[in-house]
């Protein structure tokens, strides 16, 4: 990618790049992860491998409310405690 001001680690696979011109800053349990400016919960959820209907989100020390999350944009510093929700039985 000679000539470009992107940064990108996967120049073999552009499709999965994030340039940092055009990118946010998140938290994500506990560590550094970025994404697309006005990415929607759901859909950054379901960029990360999750199933929406599957996982808890707490997002910026509150959990929030299923009902929220198809209008709630990820903006710069937003920090996200995600937890998968796992069924069972007794042990």
């Amino acid at each position: 990618m000679a000539g470009t001001s992107q940064a990108c680690l996967h120049e073999y696979r552009p499709s999965f790049c994030v340039s940092m011109i055009n990118s946010i800053q998140l938290q994500v349990n506990g560590e550094a992860a970025q994404c697309a400016p006005q990415t929607l919960l759901p859909d950054y959820l379901q960029q990360r491998g999750m199933n929406p209907r599957l996982v808890a989100v707490e997002y910026n020390g509150e959990i929030l409310h299923r009902q929220f999350w198809e209008e709630t944009y990820l903006q710069e510093g937003d920090c996200l405690e995600i937890v998968t929700i796992v069924g069972g039985g007794r042990l």
